[in-house]
């Protein structure tokens, strides 16, 4: 089994083209490290299997999370994740939405901060115009913010930067088989 679990929501596909993203600068990154599940086919128990989640969600309408995760949000409260890591990203849309720009960061961030996780892969708000989200802390987004709606052509390098910053974040250097030149 690979240490990390990467769970996703998605209504429109948006969310799966990025967990595609992912997962090709991962198999570049760090292999075999990663396995995939969407959380409208998964049970949320499967979580507590992992060392370490990446967690997908876009922001819908005004500030509220995606369908399957408001589906499953109260079963969250059941899980213990004292000792878990969680990495979130997001999607949203700064221009048209920009009170509630990437709210399912926040949402979901002070969520599995309750039930015990500890939340890694905080990025800068710099380069993004928004007025407000739930998914900013101390100046810094709760997760990876995207906006392929009106940012697209920055989406692959802020994933390729913060797979790097999760690398190093998650420890995954122990895992990684050494190079033999």
């Amino acid at each position: 089994m690979t240490p990390i679990g990467l769970f996703y929501g998605s209504n429109t596909d948006y969310t799966r083209l990025v967990v595609d993203q992912i997962i090709e600068e991962f198999e570049l990154v760090a292999p075999n490290l990663l396995t995939i599940h969407n959380v409208a086919k998964t049970p949320l128990d499967k979580m507590l299997t992992y060392d370490f989640l990446i967690i997908g969600c876009p922001t819908w309408n005004i500030g509220q999370l995606q369908d399957d995760w408001d589906n499953h949000f109260l079963e969250l409260d059941s899980l213990h994740l004292v000792g878990k890591q969680i990495a979130i990203f997001g999607l949203g849309d700064q221009y048209g939405y920009p009170e509630s720009f990437c709210d399912a960061i926040g949402i979901l961030g002070r969520k599995f901060i309750a039930q015990g996780a500890e939340l890694v892969g905080y990025t800068s708000t710099n380069g993004y115009e928004f007025s407000y989200s739930a998914g900013v802390e101390d100046d810094r987004f709760m997760g990876l913010a995207l906006d392929d709606e009106n940012d697209s052509e920055a989406t692959p390098d802020r994933i390729s930067e913060w797979i790097w910053q999760l690398v190093d974040e998650f420890d995954l250097v122990r895992f990684l088989e050494p190079i033999v030149g």
